[in-house]
């Protein structure tokens, strides 16, 4: 790791340009392959090229679009335009380009060249054996909503921190946890303190995947609080799947993707980002409908076992990549 913080759009770049340079280090040490499949196009691409073999490139995020939509960068900027000629040179050379949102499909065709024959949607999967349904309960007794995960600006936690005043007016009963590591932390921890919030807990710790789980199980509730881009939120979190293995009911704020696969797996509650009144009330429905919030929770995890999980994904990877291979 470099000694600076991974905050701006430029230290972001850093860190991704060492990562990308650091990783080739061990293409010498690195025997018969049979596919790459590869989330940092550079290596990828490098070690496809040197072992003559196929190779597929995830696409986690749109990166350079969700940064123009949250408005950390000017869409006419040079370094936009020169990023972007980037990822249409590493995305062309692909054989095969794996989007986790079937919503990214549009723009790697028509803004980034890649042939739609190349383009096959693997959503993210969740390790079912470490992310299950748990007995366990937290000590207070309330009825916990819980966010575990990254402390960035892709999150609006003044959302969860507004709809906790809300509920602890009306409920003591209801207890907010936000669980993980990141930039916004002294500007969460701000936030909490001006508006005085009493029932909000926030958790400044990594944890490991199976304390994650472990933690994840005690809630009774658990909240995606994306921010609000400019347009409909395209990509999907793998956190969702992951709340779903668990079999808990979720609530997704969202305008986007998240919150349509949310209702359409009938796992959660949707509610617009930025509306904390809606989200307050999300809180309390699911605390006063124990029945409603325990069918959700079933169903997410039903939908996961069948679509979402990691031996799922690995099915699809490997058809994927050897029918890409037979043709080299």
């Amino acid at each position: 790791m470099l000694p600076i913080k991974s905050e701006g759009f430029f230290k972001r770049l850093v860190h991704i340009g060492v990562f990308a340079v650091s990783s080739l280090f061990a293409l010498p040490f690195v025997g018969k392959v049979d596919a790459v499949w590869a989330s940092s196009w550079v290596p990828g691409i490098a070690y496809g090229r040197v072992k003559r073999r196929p190779v597929a490139l995830n696409e986690d995020d749109l990166t350079l679009e969700d940064l123009v939509d949250l408005g950390l960068i000017n869409e006419d900027s040079l370094v936009l335009r020169i990023a972007e000629w980037a990822y249409r040179v590493f995305l062309v050379k692909a054989d095969a380009v794996t989007p986790i949102s079937p919503a990214y499909v549009e723009t790697l065709s028509k803004k980034y060249c890649v042939k739609e024959s190349r383009i096959h949607v693997v959503r993210g999967g969740v390790d079912l054996s470490v992310f299950k349904p748990s007995g366990h309960r937290k000590e207070s007794g309330k009825f916990m909503v819980l966010y575990s995960g990254a402390f960035s600006v892709a999150y609006d936690f003044e959302q969860i921190f507004r709809a906790a005043k809300i509920v602890e007016e009306v409920d003591g009963d209801v207890e907010f946890v936000v669980q993980g590591k990141g930039e916004l932390l002294g500007s969460m921890l701000s936030k909490v303190a001006e508006l005085n919030v009493k029932s909000v807990k926030i958790v400044d710790r990594l944890l490991s995947r199976q304390e994650v789980a472990e933690l994840l199980g005690q809630a009774d509730a658990l909240v995606l609080p994306l921010a609000k881009y400019k347009k409909p939120y395209r990509g999907m979190s793998s956190k969702l799947y992951e709340y779903q293995a668990v079999g808990k009911p979720i609530i997704c704020c969202s305008r986007g993707l998240p919150s349509v696969y949310v209702r359409e797996t009938n796992s959660g509650l949707a509610v617009y980002p930025g509306d904390y009144e809606a989200l307050a009330k999300a809180v309390m429905c699911l605390k006063e409908n124990s029945e409603l919030a325990r069918m959700m929770g079933e169903n997410g995890r039903k939908y996961v076992e069948t679509e979402a999980s990691v031996e799922a994904v690995g099915l699809k990877m490997k058809e994927i990549l050897s029918i890409r291979a037979e043709s080299i």
